[in-house]
This record gives structure tokens, C-alpha cells and sequence, in this order.
């Protein structure tokens, strides 16, 4: 496709940095999966032994809330709720339907991203202050029993929840085409944008039009 017709939607840094905390958050699912449900032991070999996954689990939990930061102070402008997202739900079936023809106003994220958003922001940090009151030999032998008790079940909670939310989030990107490869290129096209985004192709479009004397 010509490059005249791709719009850059995610820089590298924020591409390699969601890409970094995929592989990290998968890893410290997969071994924290292994203690939740016995069946799934055996992905305690997800880091080489059980032993190793007890140890590397909450540092790759650790990097995963590093990474959430850096993509939260880059993003969140994009995804404070706005009054034309109530066009997203009031049309919500079209959407679903990947019917297009209505504009909806959509800026850089629709409503739907936005929940998903502040869902994610939320359980992960859930996670790393349940994961910190739990998380032995450093902080955990300085906490009261029942503290300790309620911060295992806060964790074991909403990691199942974020794992839920995460299988959501790719059935989605694969579901909506174009998806995937702009979140690997950082590219999509123009058509895509205008279908999808339509606010947000404009907004990135007024500029590139001044600039060529066309507007």
C-alpha cells in the first residue's frame, strides 16, 4: 500500500513498550495460573522451574506496572470520557456489526476502549499493592495474618479478572482487521482511520491538508 495512504497511530516506544508488557504480563499469568489452579501446575515450568517462577512472578509483575505507567502518562488524554462517546453506545449494535456508514464521532479510542482502558489501569494496580502486601521474604513476614489473607484474595481475583479482560482485549484486535498490524507497523491506513475514527482522522488530517495548500 502507498505510504500516502498510512497514518502513523502508535510511535515505536509505546509499540515496544506494550509489546514488552504482553510478554511479561503473559509469563507472570501463566506462572500465576500454576498455584491458582492445581490442574495447571506444570505452567510453573513457564520460567524454567516452580522455583524460578516464585521468584521471577512479581518482578515480571513489577515491570508490568512500569510499563502500564509509561503507557498511561502517554495515553490517558486519549481516553477521558467525552460526551460524543454516548453516540458509541447508543449505536452499539452497529458497531457489533461493524456497520460504518453512521458517523459516530469517535476520537483516537472509542467508549469501548476507554472502559477497557481504565479496567486495565485499574487491575493491574489492584494487583501490584495486593501483590506487595503478599509478596515474601520482603514485605509480607511485616504484616498481620489477616492482611496478608485479604491481599491474596484481592490478588487472586483480580488476576483472574485482568486475564479475562486481556482475552477480550485480543479477540477484539483480531476481530477488527487492521487491528494487529498497527499496533506492530504503527501504521494503519486512511481508510481504516476514517471508518473507525472518524473524529480523530480528522483532527490528524487538518494539518497535512493546511500545510499542502488545501485547505
Amino acid at each position: 500500500m502507498n505510504k500516502r495512504d498510512m497514518i502513523l497511530r502508535t510511535r515505536f516506544p509505546e509499540r515496544a513498550c506494550h509489546w514488552v508488557m504482553v510478554i511479561c504480563f503473559f509469563l507472570a499469568a501463566l506462572s500465576g495460573l500454576s498455584w491458582f489452579f492445581p490442574t495447571l501446575s506444570g505452567l510453573g515450568a513457564v520460567l524454567g522451574t516452580p522455583q524460578m517462577a516464585r521468584i521471577l512472578h512479581p518482578f515480571l509483575g513489577v515491570a508490568v506496572f512500569l510499563a502500564l505507567v509509561y503507557l498511561f502518562i502517554r495515553f490517558v488524554k486519549y481516553n477521558l470520557p467525552e460526551r460524543e462517546d454516548l453516540a458509541w453506545f447508543a449505536n452499539l449494535k452497529d458497531v457489533l456489526l461493524g456497520n460504518h456508514d453512521k458517523p459516530l464521532q469517535i476520537g483516537k479510542y472509542n467508549a469501548g476502549q476507554k472502559i477497557l482502558f481504565w479496567g486495565i489501569m485499574s487491575l493491574i494496580s489492584v494487583l501490584l499493592l495486593s501483590g506487595l502486601v503478599i509478596w515474601r521474604p520482603y514485605f509480607a513476614p511485616a504484616l498481620p495474618i489477616p492482611l496478608i489473607r485479604l491481599g491474596l484474595f484481592l490478588h487472586a481475583a483480580a488476576g483472574i479478572a485482568l486475564i479475562l479482560l486481556i482475552l477480550g482485549h485480543a479477540y477484539l484486535a483480531f476481530w477488527v482487521k487492521g487491528s494487529i498490524s498497527g499496533m506492530v507497523t504503527g501504521y494503519v491506513s486512511r481508510a481504516w482511520a476514517r471508518s473507525h475514527h472518524d473524529r480523530w482522522y480528522r483532527q490528524i488530517s487538518k494539518p497535512a491538508a493546511k500545510s499542502e495548500g488545501r485547505e
